[in-house]
């Protein structure tokens, strides 16, 4: 099976690793790729934004699967492209991206499946924005309706800090909001597979917005994650499928807009039960990093599967038991204003160490070597028998990475390793 993959980030770099583990992905091609990318596969210098010319390559060079990586490319109608020039595509069509591409989407779709999510209020102006945060109250939750690459979203006790962020979110083209009721509990991520009418479901993980230790500071794409979550309920993948994924999948399927990829359920466990704080399109960015490690089924036959409508025929998953954590190296700055150029050391120091492999995020090559060139830059991933042994094992090849002014957290995965 000859593979396209879609995209240049870490998320790419570890969807990369799975792919080629498969023995039935005779060759991988990724546009445009990055330098860990290069490493196992082919890079190629395509513009992931243009559908025109991603199909006349994938209809020349005879792929039997694409696999659409990051959420803009599908937003620009990728996935349609494909479909319509009869190339099976993993990742959904313009119209189900919507889901992602739009919070306000989203909530309407959950209303109409009866799927249990915050109460939300859709707001065009400040004046609505203010009535919102008064009838929920603190903390207050903003969120951008739009594509923010991860950091759309406010969460804070502060009403001023919330206005700046509606009033900058509004300022766009076409700016509208919306702002939820705070969920309480603890977050978890739930990816599952579509092929628009059967769902598999992953192993969940859990993921690290905020910047630093102790979630202080601003919200990130994503600073680590890890998997799996001792503290879950065992049955929680069944109960998302029955209640969240399969829902939303037939009433898109109604809505004349079939689901097929990854629905991403970004899900609060409430002490009311289970609730929905977002739905993505694709895979999760670091999640991704620590939940394929453990997936023992052939990654690139059940993205086939799913891509040419094949799931039911699948049955479920296998997994591997181990525990997975990652740790993000950020960029001087990040979030809020990331220091590009550093050079970056240590990276095949750290990938030698036992049960550590290095996932490139934000990266590119020079004359002078390997630097950085988005906020967040390395993920380390770190395997092995349980969560401590997994931390210890992330942390000792994170020590190895060196890149100035650089930052990344230290209580990954703490909590859970602990049984706290």
């Amino acid at each position: 099976m000859k593979v396209l993959l879609i995209g240049s980030g870490g998320r790419e770099h570890a969807l990369a690793r799975a792919l080629m583990a498969d023995p039935l992905v005779t060759s991988l091609t990724v546009a445009p790729g990055n330098p860990g990318t290069a490493e196992i596969a082919t890079n190629i210098d395509l513009d992931p934004l243009d559908p025109a010319a991603l199909t006349a390559w994938a209809t020349a060079n005879q792929i039997d699967l694409v696999v659409v990586g990051p959420e803009a490319p599908l937003v620009a109608g990728v996935a349609d492209a494909l479909t319509e020039a009869k190339i099976p595509a993993f990742g959904p069509s313009a119209a189900a991206a919507r889901l992602e591409g739009s919070k306000a989407f989203a909530k309407e779709v959950m209303s109409a499946a009866g799927v249990p999510t915050a109460e939300a209020r859709v707001c065009r102006d400040l004046a609505s924005v203010r009535a919102a945060m008064t009838e929920f109250g603190s903390p207050y939750v903003i969120k951008d309706d739009g594509l923010a690459a991860g950091k759309g979203v406010i969460v804070t006790g502060d009403p001023d800090a919330a206005i700046r962020h509606a009033e900058a979110c509004l300022a766009k083209p076409g700016g509208q909001i919306v702002v939820e009721d705070f969920l309480d509990g603890p977050e978890v991520s739930l990816f599952c597979i579509s092929d628009g009418t059967t769902v598999l479901p992953l192993q969940p993980a859990q993921d690290f917005k905020r910047a630093y230790d102790g979630d202080a500071g601003p919200n990130t794409g994503g600073m680590g994650a890890y998997s799996p979550l001792p503290w879950a309920p065992p049955e929680l993948p069944h109960e998302v499928i029955e209640t969240i994924a399969l829902p939303v999948i037939r009433e898109m399927a109604k809505r004349g807009t079939p689901f097929v990829g990854v629905l991403y359920c970004g899900l609060a466990l409430t002490s009311r039960g289970t609730r929905v704080i977002e739905f993505n399109a694709r895979f999760g960015d670091p999640e991704t990093q620590v939940v394929l490690p453990r997936l023992a089924t052939p990654l690139g036959e059940l993205l086939h599967a799913a891509a040419t409508g094949r799931l039911a025929e699948f049955g479920e998953l296998e997994w591997r038991d181990r525990a997975v954590v990652t740790v993000v190296v950020a960029a001087e700055g990040y979030p809020d204003a990331p220091v590009p150029g550093g050079t970056i050391e240590g990276v095949e120091d750290a990938g030698e160490r036992d049960g550590v492999h290095v996932i490139h995020a934000g990266t590119r090559e020079t004359r002078e070597g390997l630097v950085a060139s988005g906020g967040r830059v390395i993920c380390v991933v770190g395997e092995g028998e349980d969560l401590e042994a997994a931390r210890g094992r992330v942390y000792t090849g994170v020590d190895r990475i060196y890149l100035s002014g650089s930052h990344h957290r230290r209580d990954i995965a703490r909590q859970a390793a602990r049984g706290d």
